[in-house]
């Protein structure tokens, strides 16, 4: 399980001081989420992709990413324009659907599809770790840096654990239908994942003491803003704030 799988690149976006990146994207996705209309979020939308592009991001696992993703916006669309107030534009039987949801379900659309696709091309193509450190530089508490970072990295042993016991049940020949027995036998999953889960979160809390840790991480090498960082600072946040004016 790569949860990575951005942060592979040589690309400008890769080679950007993390800091850099956080303040723009955090500019980029508040101007975007209050913009209104059409036209002002089909602007951060191409915008968006334009850094996307810069990125250079593998294509297949950005495009189920996204596709994920609006899955569960195509749920804005079937209630939206049913239950937004307006003059009716279509009518399907009892159900009437308003012009004015239609428009405002595709500008949700816009800006979140913006918002998704620069998460990818600015946060996704640095590592977690130059994340974590990036906040830290950033004066964000040091206690939710340390959850946020123990939280994704523990992800992928979560899952190891998890593939490892899903193995040893279909070593044993189950077969997953809709009975009883199978409920069970995913309850007992689950159980068992919670329990070695919480083993394994006592052994690491252990180790993290045995090397002197006290609530944070020690940071021994620093950031340096270059050139090309304050240029793209300058430019993109530009663009962010003249396409909301």
């Amino acid at each position: 399980m790569h949860l990575e799988v951005f942060s592979e690149g040589s690309s400008p976006i890769h080679r950007l001081d993390p800091r850099v990146k956080i303040i723009v994207f955090t500019i980029f996705s508040i101007l975007c989420a209050t913009s209104t209309g059409l036209k002002t979020p089909f602007l951060y939308l191409s915008y968006s992709i334009c850094l996307i592009l810069l990125a250079r991001v593998k294509l297949r696992p950005f495009l189920s990413r996204l596709f994920l993703a609006n899955f569960f916006i195509l749920f804005i669309w079937i209630f939206i324009p049913l239950f937004y107030s307006g003059n009716t534009h279509y009518s399907i039987g009892p159900l009437k659907i308003s012009k004015e949801g239609v428009m405002y379900a595709l500008s949700i659309t816009l800006k979140c599809n913006g918002i998704i696709i620069a998460t990818i091309a600015l946060l996704s193509t640095s590592t977690v770790f130059s994340l974590a450190h990036a906040l830290s530089h950033l004066k964000v508490p040091i206690k939710l840096i340390t959850i946020f970072f123990l939280f994704y990295r523990y992800i992928t042993v979560i899952h190891l654990e998890y593939l490892k016991i899903k193995r040893a049940v279909l070593t044993r020949g189950f077969i997953a239908r809709t009975n009883l027995h199978t409920y069970r036998t995913f309850a007992y999953i689950m159980a068992g994942l919670l329990i070695k889960s919480y083993e394994r979160a006592e052994e690491i809390y252990r180790a993290m003491l045995c090397r002197g840790f006290k609530g944070y991480f020690p940071l021994f090498e620093h950031f340096k803003i270059r050139k090309s960082d304050i240029i793209f600072f300058i430019v993109a946040n530009s663009i962010s704030i003249y396409f909301w004016i």
